[in-house]
């Protein structure tokens, strides 16, 4: 068969298969960069999240670079003031402290609760417009909002009743860094809940959810409109930048530590590189899918993303997930797909 049906139009058949496996790359990119983040800070012990997301962002400049300059892939956009290069400045101390704070809650977090927690950037972003521009969304996605909160408190099932605090267990051991942090690892509701985790996680998504709305800002005259490529091609040097000056006062003697994890295990420098190179794949493959899918394919696509990230964290890390962990997490992702639903037909 040459060709198929989307919608009421014919699709060459070689076309969907591409656009096909652009999906599956995005979805094994996302899902995989996820998992080794998972698997080199808490599996591997490697506890250096700010020198991992520097890692991350080295590839990134170097492959975007590449991709744009060398291959063509997109045309370059060039800055064109130095106001445009402060802007694009901010916007990668936004993205670096997304990123950090993502994967220092992946030390704590299991990858299917980071997973749920992140669904909740449709709320912040819509906190963060109205706190910004005052633009006031239709009442109909605020309501779309509260399951979407709603899920994830469900989904933590904390206590409010601090007397039980007495089922706490204090952990002051965070090794690799000459601060110690304090936090409180709670034996309820969500069977993998960390308190310090949770607030990286939720910092995290925050932080998403602000670039998004900062980006709309400060971008949004045409001549300083940059497609999503060209973003990382700039944003991702400058996060270097701000990394490298961090991870050296922050995080002791990474360097060293690295290179003798390197002399002792040959593999970890391969695992280090290949989800560096992961990295950037997220960014080229999103790019990608958006270019050759609709919206709203992209909106479900990137909801059922989230819930088949869950489903293999789960099968490959094994851990325990309650019952009402998952219901709440249903619930959170029903709240997204209706709210993506409501801001579509309100356009």
């Amino acid at each position: 068969m040459e060709k198929s049906v989307k919608g009421n139009i014919a699709v060459p058949a070689t076309t969907l298969l591409f656009t096909i496996g652009l999906v599956a790359c995005w979805y094994s990119s996302n899902i995989g960069v996820l998992l080794m983040n998972k698997f080199l800070l808490s599996i591997y012990e490697f506890k250096f999240p700010i020198f991992l997301t520097m890692c991350h962002m080295t590839a990134c400049s170097l492959f975007s670079y590449i991709s744009i300059v060398w291959m063509k892939v997109v045309p370059l956009q060039t800055i064109r003031s130095r106001t445009q290069f402060f802007k694009i400045s901010a916007l990668s101390m936004i993205f670096c402290v997304s990123v950090v704070f993502g994967n220092i809650s992946l030390r704590f977090l299991p990858v299917s609760f980071n997973q749920a927690v992140g669904a909740t950037t449709p709320f912040f972003t819509a906190v963060f417009a109205y706190a910004m521009t005052l633009k006031r969304e239709a009442w109909l996605t605020y309501l779309t909002l509260v399951p979407v909160v709603t899920g994830v408190i469900i989904a933590t099932g904390v206590s409010t009743d601090f007397s039980q605090f007495s089922s706490v267990r204090l952990d002051f051991s965070w090794v690799g860094s000459d601060l110690c942090l304090f936090s409180v690892l709670l034996q309820q509701g969500e069977p993998s809940f960390h308190l310090f985790g949770f607030i990286m996680c939720i910092a995290a998504t925050a932080a998403r959810a602000l670039k998004s709305v900062v980006q709309g800002i400060l971008l949004s005259s045409e001549g300083e409109k940059l497609n999503s490529m060209n973003l990382l091609l700039y944003m991702a040097p400058i996060a270097v930048v701000f990394l490298l000056p961090a991870t050296l006062t922050m995080e002791g003697n990474v360097v060293g530590i690295t290179l003798a994890l390197a002399r002792d295990d040959p593999k970890f420098m391969w695992m280090l590189f290949f989800n560096s190179v992961l990295a950037f794949f997220v960014n080229l493959t999103n790019f990608l899918v958006t270019k050759h899918t609709s919206a709203l394919t992209l909106q479900v696509l990137g909801n059922a993303k989230g819930a088949v990230a869950v489903v293999v964290s789960i099968l490959i890390f094994k851990n325990p997930v309650s019952i009402t962990g998952m219901l709440g997490y249903s619930l959170t992702v029903l709240g997204v797909i209706f709210y993506s639903e409501v801001k579509k037909r309100s356009k």
